[in-house]
């Protein structure tokens, strides 16, 4: 059995704890006996409280060997206690693998674990990590990031992201994709997608606009003009536009390219798709048009992407 240890710490987030619903279901998926035993360790052991007020009972750091130790993350960046930092160092040679969520990542890098290693944590964090420790290569906009035997993950929901990723290479893809479905979660994401959405950016205020918006996501490959749109919505073409404006600050075609540039590049990072298929898939209809779009949303064009991607 492959002993999973949460290591908590007082005010933890205590969304971090979802993600042991993750291997919970892996148990009940596994073909034989359970795989997974689930610990949650402190330096002090006993009650530790969480950022929602209540507390959970823990084991105090000790010599017990783990398969993999994962560093609960913080609403705020707190200073890492010595006894966490000599806890990883020593465990560090031993353990199969090391993780991290959010700013648990700051205990990783403290213990100098992430020195010369590419890593991820909330995006709004990021920009810190990577001025306090410079030796590291953060990459702010990715879900989660394996390099070696060190994931670190991004903040929130991003736990449950990685939990997955570490369920599929334990057990495999269908295993994981059934954990995905009993957690309804839409899909796991890839690592490298990113932390940001297009449909949380625009972030409608009536049902009419978010159907709009469905509707285009679920049919990108259409022209999607503003008239289907508006039918859509059911809303005159000219009553859209505005209230369609109004609601989101972005007319409806910069709405449509952002969601086509999210859509390619989750094809890319996720597949080895060819340019001028992804360009077709997604609505751009030529490889020109998807090259522009990405442009003007990345600063870099799609083939570059792909490149980082594949390596």
């Amino acid at each position: 059995m492959l002993s999973i240890g949460l290591i908590v710490y007082p005010g933890f987030q205590v969304l971090g704890l979802s993600m042991s619903a993750t291997f919970e279901l892996a148990n009940n998926n596994a073909a034989d006996e359970p795989l997974y035993s689930i610990h949650l360790l402190s330096e002090q052991g006993g009650l530790v409280p969480t950022s929602a007020g209540f507390s959970v009972e823990t084991t105090a750091f000790d010599q017990r060997p783990f398969d993999t130790l994962l560093v609960m993350g913080d609403n705020v960046i707190r200073p890492v206690s010595p006894g966490l930092v000599a806890f990883l160092r020593s465990v560090s040679q031993t353990t199969r693998r090391l993780g991290s969520i959010c700013t648990g990542a700051i205990a990783l890098a403290e213990a100098g674990l992430l020195d010369g290693r590419r890593a991820t944590t909330h995006w709004c964090h990021a920009a810190s990590l990577q001025r306090a420790y410079p030796n590291i290569k953060v990459e702010e906009d990715r879900i989660f990031i394996k390099d070696g035997n060190i994931w670190t993950a991004a903040g929130m929901s991003a736990c449950v992201d990685l939990a997955l990723a570490l369920v599929e290479m334990d057990l495999g893809a269908e295993v994981a994709r059934r954990v995905a479905r009993q957690l309804v979660v839409y899909h796991r994401r890839a690592g490298g997608q990113s932390q940001f959405s297009a449909m949380l950016e625009l972030a409608p205020k009536t049902d009419r606009i978010q159907a709009a918006l469905t509707y285009a996501k679920q049919n990108l490959k259409s022209a999607l003009s503003v008239e289907e749109l508006a039918n859509a919505a059911h809303l005159s073409p000219r009553q859209f536009s505005r209230v369609f404006h109004a609601e989101t600050g972005q007319s409806p075609a910069k709405a449509i390219e952002s969601l086509r540039v999210e859509s390619a590049r989750l094809m890319m990072e996720t597949g080895r798709h060819s340019i001028d298929t992804v360009a077709t898939d997604t609505g751009f209809g030529d490889r020109e048009r998807m090259r522009r779009a990405f442009i003007r949303a990345f600063g870099q064009p799609p083939q570059v992407i792909q490149r980082a991607n594949r390596t």
